[in-house]
């Protein structure tokens, strides 16, 4: 499958899963030194090849659709993940919401209460407020101590990152869930997993998890 392809499965799976409402949200795939990005305001679902932009790895924009206003989200989480070769940016509900929270700790937003967030995303830092397309959050991301493939934007959403689209969307998908389920039990004495667990869990999967686990 090629470059464009794997983007337009993508952004269809988005929508199929409920997490890219109207026009909200968008999708990219790395294929050496180039960026296939979905086009400023296309819907994830109904993608064409016309509606993508090509991009340097600087951001340059080489040819097709204009670009969305969140290149530089993008571009970052390559430069922080380089062998990721897709990242989805989506307003999906629940990370929407929790985004707008206070996070449960300094390295994540979202507690270890699943092994399969765990196994598929792992920490998942809050980072600052800044307005949409601002360059400022791409510098947000590079310059974070923390490791991650996935983190929630303060009163925005959800960026991922993975080393191929499906994995992208597959861990995209899982980041609502656990958003949605740290909702469910906000205020309710939560039984989080076991330090330990959380990681040897993280280890196996190979997923970043730096902080104490229940911090």
């Amino acid at each position: 499958m090629n470059a464009a392809d794997a983007l337009i499965r993508a952004g269809r799976a988005l929508v199929e899963a409920g997490l890219s409402p109207g026009s909200s949200g968008n999708v990219s795939v790395r294929t050496g030194d180039r960026v296939l990005m979905s086009g400023t305001g296309t819907r994830l679902g109904a993608l064409e090849p016309a509606d993508l932009a090509e991009l340097a790895l600087d951001g340059t924009h080489l040819g097709g659709a204009r670009p969305s206003k969140e290149v530089s989200l993008h571009l970052a989480l390559y430069a922080k993940n380089p062998t990721h070769t897709a990242v989805v940016h989506v307003h999906s509900p629940s990370a929407v919401a929790l985004s707008c929270l206070e996070p449960w700790s300094e390295h994540s937003a979202v507690p270890p209460l699943t092994p399969y967030a765990l196994m598929r995303v792992g920490q998942v830092p809050l980072l600052d407020f800044v307005v949409p397309g601002d360059p400022a959050m791409g510098e947000l991301i590079t310059g974070s101590r923390h490791p991650f493939r996935a983190a929630l934007l303060a009163n925005h959403g959800a960026v991922v990152s993975g080393e191929d689209a499906a994995t992208a969307v597959d861990s995209t998908i899982e980041l609502e869930e656990a958003c949605r389920i740290a909702l469910m039990t906000l205020g309710a004495p939560r039984r989080l997993i076991a330090a330990e667990q959380v990681v040897a869990i993280t280890q196996r999967w190979n997923m970043p998890w730096t902080g104490n686990a229940h911090q």
